[in-house]
């Protein structure tokens, strides 16, 4: 690659980080497993996208709201179309579904193998490996509606008002 596209390359990667904090946060499935090629392996024995966009509802189902933080990030490429990185991040948690009480911190580093394509990069591989789970000591869920910018304390609207949302939990348009 010239600097150049090495450049471009390294921009389009974190992109992908950035996308899926994004749409995994907005449960935006369709656009979440388009982050990955349509082989992608799932699990021993599954492949393709169908199958990952199963995997992301299952483990999503298990969480209600996330907030995902995407920090540091290095990327070393092997080849021209092959490359893998570190990704740092933080995470906060309705842990338990979307009507639990408790609110976590997470503390990850995702380590990626990305590919490109037909000149498109993809997670070719992600793995989440935590740092750390802590309790956030205060469920922000249970403050009183911000109305911001009148306070900048309080619950706000997002993700709730969010169409992909309201779609992944079923809840009918407000």
């Amino acid at each position: 690659m010239t600097p150049i596209e090495r450049l471009v390359a390294l921009e389009e990667i974190r992109q992908l980080a950035q996308r899926y904090a994004v749409y995994l946060d907005a449960r935006d499935l369709d656009r979440l497993v388009e982050l990955y090629p349509p082989d992608v392996r799932v699990g021993r024995e599954r492949r393709g996208r169908e199958a990952l966009r199963e995997d992301f509802d299952r483990q999503l189902r298990a969480v209600g709201i996330t907030f995902l933080h995407v920090g540091n990030h290095v990327i070393d490429f092997e080849a021209d179309d092959r490359a893998h990185g570190i990704v740092y991040c933080r995470g906060e948690i309705q842990d338990g579904g979307h009507d639990s009480e408790r609110w976590i911190i997470h503390a990850i580093q995702y380590h990626d193998t990305y590919e490109r394509r037909d000149g498109r990069w993809y997670f070719s591989r992600r793995r989440h490996l935590l740092v750390y789970g802590a309790d956030l000591g205060v469920n922000p869920l249970s403050l009183p509606p911000a109305e911001w910018p009148r306070s900048q304390t309080g619950l706000g609207s997002v993700p709730h008002d969010l169409e992909t949302w309201r779609r992944f939990w079923g809840i009918e348009p407000a």
